[in-house]
């Protein structure tokens, strides 16, 4: 199993960040945070070539059913999904759920995880 999900588009990394939000919206996920991380590092004195951001997103609903049944679920939340330009190509990617709710063994949790990650992939599919 791969632990992430990663996809290519034509969309600048702007208006792939805007189609998320709106596309992330309609699936009830907001975004709680968006990183610049090539800006931070720039802050700091390093660079990087490219553009790299990480979006924190975030379901309620979803977020107090998962911690109600493990509040180890907390470690992995809230979920992230990255754009970033990867040698001119803009790339929208993010750990797939079931990946990392497969470190706790809890069937119920598998569940919730798997239809997280189905709804958070539709959402990358439609931005790209």
């Amino acid at each position: 199993m791969e632990f992430h999900f990663t996809l290519e588009t034509n969309k600048t990394v702007d208006q792939a960040i805007q189609s998320l939000e709106t596309n992330l919206k309609e699936e009830g996920f907001g975004v709680l945070w968006t990183f610049n991380i090539k800006d931070k590092l720039e802050e700091k004195g390093f660079s990087l070539d490219e553009e790299f951001f990480v979006l924190e997103v975030c379901n309620p609903k979803e977020a107090e059913r998962v911690i109600k049944e493990n509040k180890l679920v907390g470690y992995f939340l809230p979920c992230k999904i990255v754009v970033y330009k990867e040698n001119g190509q803009t790339k929208i990617g993010m750990p797939k759920p079931t990946a990392l709710i497969s470190v706790i063994d809890n069937p119920q949790l598998q569940e919730m995880a798997k239809d997280i990650e189905v709804r958070l992939i539709s959402c990358l599919e439609k931005s790209a």
